[in-house]
């Protein structure tokens, strides 16, 4: 059982008490349901974008209302390095929840080090922001795991699991659940390989953890260099509890603009309707100001037809 992945129906519970709590801006899902797109998403996605995204001048309460005026349901913040308390007073200024956070130090300061010491700082750093994320009412922390530097493939994912585990009881305890992100740091698929690769190995690796608590929050355009997105979705099911996404053109080997280049939606959309996906979906672009910032919204309703 995935407790952080969402049932329609307890979905469906949570975004009405969230809107009826006033923490989510007016929104029908009825009003924007589009027919026009094959399994569009209507309904079943939250819209969130990171926090470094936001440019707009002003207090962190000003940037949460620019992103609630562009549309998006959501802030991902980052920590360590938040400060709650602000980030409680933006939230209830803007009517704007925290859905989550990015684990800011986990490039650096990595599970995966030979270092026990660096290892060491790496979990508490990871408790951090799962405190820090709960203290804020956000669910998920984001976290890459390690990177192909520091060691054979064996070896890292025996260090990292070692060192990650130790972060899931509070994560349980506090509800927050801990969520990889597949990024391009050489773990976990072939960094040199074709567009044929697998989720496979990733499927294994968040069964190691035999927990809840730890799951994916899988970025669609990071690995569509390496594999079909839909067939990856489908392949981690329920392990994937939240979404990022972004562009990627596999004809220019670039990452682009969300609904440019070529990564296949309709088969992600078909795809997250067969995996029953009710949840979260965090741009991950390069942001800017509001009108920016709404640009990048409407790319999200029209590749995932909200």
């Amino acid at each position: 059982m995935n407790l952080p992945h969402l049932s329609r129906r307890r979905f469906i519970q949570l975004a009405s008490a969230i809107s009826t709590g006033g923490l989510l801006p007016e929104f029908s899902f009825a009003a924007h349901h589009s027919s026009k797109v094959a399994n569009g998403l209507s309904g079943r996605l939250f819209k969130t974008l990171k926090i470094n995204m936001i440019k707009v001048p002003g207090s962190l309460t000003d940037k949460f209302k620019a992103a609630k005026a562009a549309g998006f349901m959501g802030v991902e913040m980052n920590s360590p390095g938040m400060d709650v308390d602000e980030t409680r007073r933006a939230i209830e200024g803007s009517g704007l929840p925290v859905d989550g956070t990015v684990c800011s130090t986990h490039w650096k300061i990595r599970h995966s080090s030979p270092d026990a010491a660096i290892r060491a700082q790496a979990l508490a750093d990871l408790k951090k922001a799962l405190r820090d994320t709960h203290a804020v009412g956000g669910h998920t922390v984001l976290l890459v795991v390690g990177k192909g530097e520091d060691g054979r493939e064996d070896v890292i994912w025996k260090r990292s699991v070692e060192n990650i585990r130790k972060a899931v009881p509070l994560a349980a305890e506090l509800g927050v659940a801990i969520v990889i992100e597949n990024v391009w740091n050489q773990f976990l698929y072939n960094h040199d390989g074709g567009s044929d690769q697998t989720a496979d190995e990733f499927a294994r690796y968040v069964d190691e953890f035999q927990s809840p608590w730890v799951g994916m929050q899988l970025d669609i355009g990071n690995h569509w260099k390496y594999g079909s997105m839909g067939d990856w979705i489908r392949t981690l099911g329920k392990h994937v509890i939240k979404l990022d996404v972004k562009g990627f053109s596999r004809t220019q080997g670039k990452f682009t603009a969300i609904g440019e280049g070529d990564l296949d939606f309709a088969d992600v959309r078909k795809a997250l309707h067969e995996i029953n996906y009710y949840g979260w979906v965090a741009a991950e672009v390069k942001g800017g100001d509001l009108e920016a910032l709404k640009t990048i919204s409407r790319q999200m309703d029209k590749v995932f037809g909200l």
